[in-house]
């Protein structure tokens, strides 16, 4: 081949591949239409509805419900029963197995947040863009409500199924939320509530301080415990991970997923270092990147660093002094943030899991 087929060929590969970007982009809009509308809440039931139907039981437009199911269904989301029929007698079903994708907030495959997340991306993008031509960083709270929710979503599935073998897989933490006196627990960067109400769940003794910086999310996390069978077990507050308390006060102290996001990850870490109990731990949930910079990535390394130049380097930034970790957060990043807060001991768990890795931070 020579080098100008070469190159033509991986312009035109350039060129499909950002076509079919483009078409996923779209159809993860549509999916968050779905999802905030409740559209899919409404197909879940099993029953194949006309635009009409779904209009009606939605509460929609009826001539947006027509575009949006036909939509659906060439993308292949919905079955139709008779594409055929006029397009007032069209019926239009959700299969089961799409549904636990689309509509089942606690299933595993439960990955429609992503379109909320993308949407709020999006609304964010001019104060990303100028960030970057100041150095500055975006607030979280600016990426608002879709982002909230659909970050809070995602991660939702994960903390109610596998909080407690992730737990587990730490004698020493196990150990300790197991015995007597109550163990207390504090999760720093809580969110909305879900790994806060999870890990409450999994040792029925244990009492847990959920803490984040984001008043909405505090909110929403303490609407939602307010439901739950823990709610006499669980309280949030908003609060700084610098702020965590006095010394000596938490047997665990938690951080999913939020370390990469901090601005001042070495005083967050020193700080719940002080407020741990004798014997206690740290547990950080981050993400499962490779050991090292290699280009091009596999396919969780570019959405890592897709979430990180568009969203959490520039959160991180928000504050200043910042460390820019950005969401591409190695294991020997991982260990020097613990060693420069004080840590001597750092423990990579046994934990299986395609986007997280769990380590466990030691005093000594």
């Amino acid at each position: 081949m020579t080098d100008t087929a070469s190159g033509e060929d991986r312009r035109e590969a350039l060129v499909e591949r950002l076509f079919e970007a483009t078409v996923g982009a779209l159809e993860l809009l549509s999916i968050h239409l779905g999802w905030r509308l409740g559209l899919y809440r409404v197909l879940a039931d099993g029953d194949a509805l006309t635009s009409a139907e779904l209009a009606e039981r939605a509460a929609i437009d009826e001539r947006y419900a027509r575009e949006w199911l036909e939509q659906q269904a060439v993308a292949g989301l919905l079955e139709v029963e008779e594409p055929s029929a006029t397009e007032d007698a069209r019926r239009f079903r959700l299969p089961a197995e799409h549904a636990d994708v689309l509509a089942d907030s606690d299933h595993p495959a439960h990955v429609a947040p992503f379109g909320p997340m993308l949407v709020g991306i999006g609304g964010a993008m001019p104060e990303v863009a100028e960030a970057y031509r100041t150095g500055a960083g975006v607030p979280y709270e600016r990426y608002g409500t879709d982002f909230r929710d659909g970050q809070g979503n995602i991660n939702r599935p994960a903390f109610i199924a596998e909080m407690a073998d992730w737990l587990a897989a730490s004698d020493e933490i196990n150990r300790r939320l197991s015995d007597d006196p109550p163990a207390l627990v504090a999760d720093v960067g809580c969110g909305q509530g879900f790994s806060t109400v999870a890990i409450a769940r999994a040792y029925p003794s244990v009492i847990v301080h959920g803490i984040d910086l984001d008043e909405a999310s505090v909110e929403d996390a303490t609407a939602f415990a307010a439901d739950t069978e823990v709610a006499d077990r669980v309280r949030f507050t908003v609060k700084d991970a610098e702020e965590l308390g006095r010394a000596g006060t938490y047997d665990l102290v938690c951080i999913f997923e939020a370390l990469h996001d901090m601005s001042r990850p070495v005083e967050a870490l020193a700080a719940a270092r002080e407020a741990l109990a004798p014997g206690g731990s740290v547990l950080v949930m981050d993400e499962r990147v490779a050991d090292s910079f290699t280009a091009p990535g596999d396919p969780v390394e570019r959405i890592m660093y897709g979430w990180s130049v568009v969203h959490c380097l520039p959160v991180s930034r928000a504050e200043q002094p910042s460390a820019a970790l950005g969401t591409v957060l190695r294991a020997d990043t991982v260990r020097r943030l613990a060693a420069d807060a004080g840590f001597s001991e750092v423990e990579v768990l046994p934990v299986e899991n395609d986007f997280f890795r769990f380590y466990r931070l030691a005093a000594g």
